[in-house]
């Protein structure tokens, strides 16, 4: 395959650029690691670039994961600055998050693309439908829950976000809100699970990609070649940097906003994206 011409690049490494910016707006504003903003625009670039069907959806996974570490870091010490993290939720859940990391990328050496793209839907659609419709009635409890089911919860998050290509955020925003914390607090704590998953995460899938690699030896850019397994080292470097400044400004937005504005927010964000890889699913 031949290598894209310059005019090409330039306009993909603007729009992986401007793809940080809005990553690490939303890294700090809603305590994710950005993965379901970067995600989409990253399926798109690798389709303009010609990366196989086979590979594109893991190879967007792999390559969020590697952007979440230096952006959820960044969102994190901003949200820690104000307080509002409860450092007690991250000790209880490090250990089962990374349990939950090494099992979902075992399971992404052998998957199939629309295995990723299904969880994904799935749990933003979910994510989304409550914090717009239902946001306070649906609590399992004003507490949060004993060792043993905080325990589950974390194999849960780390299992499913490292399918999804996340930080985690957005699936322990679910499961605090569920259990009475606030939804201030809840983005606060989730941002600090960014690294937490993102870097087991991003090995795991390095090792899943690598075999893959040899079957795509000619490849334009942006693929392979430019690659470490399932990452992509042109997107890393190309979204690092921009996402990494930004996070600290949504991370002082988040507070500025009503409890209602944010579950608002956040819940039309993840309703888009859903829908984005709903349609790419059905295949129009």
């Amino acid at each position: 395959m031949a290598s894209l011409p310059v005019s090409e690049l330039i306009w993909l490494a603007v729009s992986l650029a401007a793809a940080g910016v809005v990553m690490g707006l939303f890294a700090g504003l809603f305590g994710v690691g950005g993965g379901a903003i970067v995600i989409p625009v990253l399926y798109e670039v690798f389709r303009i670039a010609g990366v196989p069907d086979a590979v594109r959806m893991p190879l967007c996974v792999g390559t969020s994961l590697a952007i979440i570490i230096p952006t959820s870091i960044s969102s994190f010490r901003s949200h820690s600055a104000r307080g509002a993290v409860d450092l007690g939720v991250l000790k209880r859940w490090a250990l089962p998050i990374v349990v939950g990391v090494i099992l979902a990328s075992a399971v992404a050496r052998h998957a199939p693309e629309q295995l990723f793209k299904v969880v994904f839907v799935v749990i933003a659609g979910f994510s989304a439908l409550r914090l717009l419709f239902h946001p306070d009635g649906w609590r399992f409890a004003d507490e949060l829950p004993g060792r043993a089911l905080m325990s589950l919860y974390g194999v849960i998050i780390g299992s499913l976000s490292a399918l999804m290509g996340i930080g985690g955020g957005q699936i322990a925003n679910l499961f605090m809100t569920f259990h009475g914390r606030s939804i201030h607090q809840a983005i606060a704590t989730s941002s600090g699970l960014g690294a937490l998953i993102a870097v087991p995460a991003t090995l795991g899938y390095i090792y899943a990609g690598w075999p893959r690699a040899a079957e795509f030896p000619t490849v334009a850019a942006l693929q392979f070649p430019y690659s470490l397994g399932y990452v992509s080292l042109i997107g890393t470097l190309l979204v690092v940097p921009t996402s990494t400044l930004v996070a600290p400004l949504g991370a002082r937005l988040a507070h500025r906003l009503t409890k209602r504005q944010l579950e608002v927010a956040f819940g039309l964000f993840l309703l888009s994206v859903s829908v984005r890889f709903l349609v790419s699913l059905v295949g129009l």
